[in-house]
């Protein structure tokens, strides 16, 4: 044999010990990361009788069957470790319960100090270690325990911090720390079982650790010794096995509904294949083989190593797999943390063999990782506590990572440090690092995605969504992952009952006063759909071609009307909202497996041939009346826009920021709650067109809505049926586009009456900035390399030629007030809509309600500003200030926004450069397969919500 290949024999034969404990890991972390927990039972319990299998082979079937001691304790970790394997599946979120994982080494730890396990008869390596030295140095014990203690403390404290999550409940934790505590106390008995096999004259020989404090393995075993062993591994593997498999036929749905037939599978058509996929099986044999493997290595862990370290090995596998979900600086440098605390840990040398030397270097390592851990958590405390008050009643969901510094004064603008840049470019640099964040955080696969759902909403995704993933990623669909909007829209249904859900669309739909569109999808097909333009329906039904054969049997109600029609009372909607969080989803998906099938049409809903006929109606209609006592009602009581005082200040602090007012939350300000002055300045509270609405929950379909309200977003048909194209050839480049803001339009948002369209918001925007009266701008009093932004009021006719901002149409108002408006206003002629590309800035702000054209804009080669209150489908898909600029209604800042894009040098390079990006991301997520991607998501979700089934069905995962 070559020399080389005798050293490496040579010395994997020498540590073959630590050759095991790194195998041991790896199949931890493999496990931990792989092992689908839908079927977590059943891989236990078949990876167990494997290994008894083997054990019998091995030790036989009846050997050891004289010692009591080592029975009552295989029994006992048997039972204990099964149900530990229960408490998990049973939480079925298994990263939920990774936190609890952190605490098994400290239980471990202070089981094996108590008297009932070292009174046994038996007692763990580490507990005899410091037994023996404690007759003999006292003092020193004690104070080696104390270090010992803030040891693992730190271990402890660090895995937690890397483990924990935001998306962790009340019972997963109580099941995990069920678990935690039945898996520590299940090895501890594991290892005396092993320990109790030994023969009397080996009781000595447990030490993983020498004298002189390296690592070594035990001495080695002969045949009889190893068979004695084996018998232990042999009744904890049957104890487990038989548990685990009798929940498994009790608590998960592989078995009934895929191993053998099941009648439940005719509702189905028999294919099996849309219960269990054949991944799901393959995924399944894979990890029972490799839990097998697994299940030896930890009883060959726990014989050489005992149960301490052994717990160890569990914490790091659940923090790898932590990072290897979604790795963080803090959690890398928080895992180095733990891994340094445990080696010190875990190093415990004889004192009377050590060197001082040895000895001053393993107590200044140990001040040295205590140092580091108390600064780094000083460190965490400190920036949890200043984010916590600096972002205190600011809503920063949606904005940019920006500073963001109190102001002064209660609801004044957040102050900015001009002296950092102009406002403008801050805004756009933090929204643009933002964005690219969000895109590079986008799951991969379906794995990544079911993964990511349940973090986002604690619940399994909707059954079919694996159809749904795949219909996605063949569209090439950029944001697989956003799709917050319908979760919060569908909240506050899941407090409702699923009958009572249904129950009330079919009532909404009985009658044809209520002004909705009705759809009918029975056995996978739309087979009616009555009332509403017909262009509307034939958007609706095309929207929904290419997977309505995805769907369960639902009635869908569209809203026909511009204006939204649901909003419900503050203390009504708050209590639906905490039942649905706390109770009614919950309680849903603990209870069992997923199944990953809708079921059949429920007895309340017919064959669809017709709508059934209603008496009554909830709806009550208000047009051209004021709308904002109604439309507040859902705000909280201590909220600006509930306030007594019909005079009260808006919440600027939640949108904008500096002195003009830019906005850096678009969401924010879309909030009604904040801005009790649109009460009388936005046409909506005014006087609606059509105000046609009800304080009950119904789920209704509505394009646009404002925050208030509790309809459904979908994709606009109006979008998808192109009811306003762009056409590419009418455009021209940059350089060839009028330097100037322009707008041309109608005056509708509101139905003008006695001199009510002065308090309506286009009427305001138009005005506003045509006024011959003062703008505040900024100017630059410093250096190019120290910049220094401050505020100058200027002319507003001095800037003229920046702004063409006309209407092209009055209408929607009383004879009077339509003639006041077009003497107040210069009214100009109709356009056509494509000359707007001759324009370098594009104004779009809501009508009656959103802007139709706002797409065509984007697709354009021109910037575009948008004020916008109405919400629509896309908030989480399109980006202010990456995509478009968001405008407030005040104005403060509108000026100096057209100025800094056309006269500022770092301005003039910024407005071509995001004209491009909003062009280039409209053509990726504005299109037609985009909204019908979007709308099957909604549907799933929708149809899950009706469905008697909700606590049973949903995507288990791949």
């Amino acid at each position: 044999m070559h020399p080389v290949i005798s050293v490496v024999v040579e010395n994997v034969a020498r540590n073959w010990h630590l050759f095991l404990l790194a195998t041991f890991i790896i199949a931890s972390i493999v496990s931990t990361i792989n092992t689908p927990v839908q079927h977590s039972l059943l891989i236990t319990s078949i990876s167990w009788a494997l290994v008894w299998i083997a054990s019998v082979l091995r030790a036989g079937i009846y050997s050891g069957g004289d010692n009591t001691t080592r029975k009552k304790f295989s029994w006992i970790a048997g039972c204990l470790l099964a149900l530990a394997q229960i408490c998990e599946r049973a939480a079925r979120d298994k990263e939920g319960i990774w936190l609890t994982k952190a605490l098994l080494p400290a239980l471990v730890y202070l089981i094996s100090k108590t008297e009932i396990w070292t009174n046994a008869g038996a007692s763990t390596a580490i507990a005899a270690h410091e037994m023996q030295s404690l007759d003999a140095q006292p003092n020193l014990e004690k104070t080696k325990h104390a270090a010992s203690s803030r040891l693992l403390g730190i271990a402890t404290l660090s895995a937690a911090t890397v483990l924990t999550t935001p998306f962790i409940t009340s019972p997963t934790s109580a099941l995990g720390f069920c678990s935690v505590l039945f898996t520590a106390i299940g090895l501890t008995s594991f290892e005396m079982a092993i320990s109790s096999a030994k023969d009397e004259k080996s009781n000595g020989n447990r030490g993983f650790v020498s004298a002189n404090g390296t690592f070594s393995r035990r001495n080695s075993l002969n045949g009889a010794q190893q068979a004695h062993y084996f018998t232990s591994l042999r009744d904890v593997a049957a104890v487990v096995g038989i548990i685990c498999g009798a929940a498994t036929l009790l608590m998960e749905s592989f078995r009934t509904d895929a191993l053998i037939w099941n009648p439940k599978i005719s509702e189905l058509g028999g294919d099996w294949k849309l219960v269990q996929p054949p991944r799901i099986i393959e995924q399944c044999v894979l990890m029972i083989v490799e839990g097998s493997v697994e299940k030896v290595l930890l009883f060959v862990s726990l014989h050489q190593q005992g149960a301490l370290r052994t717990s160890f090995v569990a914490v790091f596998a659940c923090l790898y797999a932590r990072l290897n979900s979604g790795a963080s600086i803090s959690g890398i440098w928080f895992t180095i943390i733990f891994a340094s605390t445990t080696l010190l840990f875990l190093y415990h040398p004889s004192s009377s063999t050590q060197t001082m030397i040895d000895r001053r270097g393993t107590a200044r390592a140990k001040r040295i990782v205590l140092f580091l851990a108390i600064v780094s958590y000083t460190g965490v405390f400190v920036h949890f506590s200043y984010r916590n008050i600096t972002l205190r009643s600011v809503d920063t969901s949606t904005a940019p990572i920006i500073a963001i510094t109190p102001p002064v004064n209660l609801y004044d603008p957040v102050p900015l440090d001009t002296k950092k840049g102009h406002p403008v470019d801050q805004l756009i640099r933090s929204a643009e690092k933002d964005f690219q964040s969000l895109l590079a955080g986008q799951s991969k696969t379906l794995a990544d995605a079911v993964t990511e759902y349940r973090h986002r909403y604690g619940i399994p995704p909707p059954p079919q969504f694996e159809r749904w993933f795949e219909f996605a990623q063949r569209a090439g669909v950029q944001l697989i992952d956003e799709f917050d909007t319908i979760n919060e829209a569908l909240l506050p249904f899941w407090a409702l009952k699923p009958s009572t859900i249904r129950a009330r669309v079919r009532e909404a739909l009985g009658s044809n006063e209520n002004h909705l569109i009705g759809l009918m999808i029975r056995d996978g097909k739309a087979v009616k759909i009555e009332n509403g333009p017909e262009w509307q329906q034939q958007a609706t039904m095309g929207m929904i071609t290419n997977f309505v054969q995805h769907l369960p049997d639902m009635d869908l109600a569209f809203n026909i009307h511009d204006e939204p029609r649901v909003v419900v009372p503050h203390d009504q909607l708050s209590r639906l909202i905490e039942i649905a969080r706390d109770q009614t989803r919950p309680a849903a998906f603990g209870k069992d497996s997923p199944r990953n099938a809708f079921s059949k049409r429920p007895d309340d809903m017919n064959n669809g041939q017709r709508f059934d006929e209603a008496k009554t109606t909830r709806f009550n209609q208000f047009a051209h009346q004021q709308t904002w006592t109604h439309s507040r009602l859902s705000c909280s009581p201590n909220s600006p826009a509930r306030s007594y005082d019909d005079n009260a200040a808006d919440n600027l602090t939640s949108y904008a920021i500096g002195e003009l007012g830019f906005v850096y939350n678009a969401s924010a300000f879309a909030d009604i709650c904040n801005s009790p002055s649109l009460r009388q300045t936005y046409g909506f509270f005014e006087r609606p067109n059509a105000f046609n609405i009800v304080h009950d929950l119904i789920p209704i379909f509505s394009q646009s809505k404002v925050s208030s309200f509790q309809d459904i977003l979908y994709p606009s048909p109006w979008y998808w049926f192109g009811k306003v194209g762009y056409d590419e050839e009418r455009d021209t480049t940059w350089e060839n586009k009028t330097n100037n803001l322009y707008w041309r339009g109608s005056t509708t948002g509101g139905f003008s009456r006695n001199g009510g369209w002065r308090r309506q918001h286009r009427q305001h925007v138009v005005q506003r900035l045509n006024a011959p009266d003062k703008a505040k701008i900024l100017i630059n009093r410093g250096r190019e390399d120290a910049p220094d932004w401050q505020v100058k009021e200027v002319q507003r006719r001095d800037y003229a030629d920046l702004i063409d901002i006309k209407f092209s149409h009055v209408g929607q108002c009383d004879p009077g007030d339509c003639d006041a408006q077009k003497e107040f206003f210069d009214v100009v002629e109709r356009v056509d809509g494509q000359d707007a590309w001759q324009h370098k800035h594009l104004l779009d702000m809501d009508g009656n309600a959103f802007s139709g054209r706002f797409y065509a804009f984007l697709k354009s080669q021109s910037l575009v500003y948008k004020m916008a209150v109405f919400q629509e489908w896309h908030k989480e898909w399109l980006m202010p200030w990456v995509h478009y600029i968001p405008l407030s209604l005040r104005g403060d800042e509108w000026l100096e926004l057209v100025r800094y894009f056309s006269g500022e040098e770092e301005g003039k390079i910024q407005a071509p450069r995001m004209a491009m990006q909003g062009r280039e991301w409209a053509s990726k997520v504005l299109r037609n397969e985009d909204f019908e991607v979007w709308f099957f998501r909604l549907l799933l979700e929708y149809g899950r919500l009706i469905d008697e089934d909700r606590e049973f069905i949903g995507y288990p995962g791949p």
